[in-house]
């Protein structure tokens, strides 16, 4: 098992940008895939991104594509999230996951951090 812990969100207003951070404890991290997941109010959670164990190869959802950009640094156990041109249907709570497969499916991910409240205003 593997503690994640988000850090970085807060408010901001359509068009800016924000980062996001997950700090990783536990087990050996350069052995899973990172994601990040969202949850709006009102809605189920949604694969946001994904980066591979060694942070080659990174996989997006159609809606963040060209905004927003996964990366990981093995040696400080942390995956981030660089969002820019944020738009308010970005407005969720975001998590980070730890999954031992190349996956966007929920179910794939074993452990989530408690998430970081992120709220773009029009």
């Amino acid at each position: 098992q593997v503690q994640l812990v988000e850090s970085g969100g807060g408010l901001v207003k359509a068009g800016d940008s924000l980062s996001l951070s997950c700090a990783a404890s536990g087990r050996i991290f350069v052995r899973y895939v990172m994601g990040w997941f969202r949850q709006a109010p009102g809605k189920e959670r949604e694969f946001v991104a994904a980066v591979s164990r060694s942070g080659t190869q990174t996989y997006y959802a159609d809606s963040v594509k060209g905004r927003f950009t996964i990366s990981r640094n093995n040696a400080k156990n942390a995956v981030y999230l660089q969002m820019n041109s944020l738009k308010p249907e970005d407005t969720a709570v975001y998590y980070c996951a730890a999954s031992e497969g190349f996956t966007s499916e929920y179910d794939g991910y074993n452990d989530w951090g408690q998430g970081t409240t992120v709220t773009v205003s029009s």
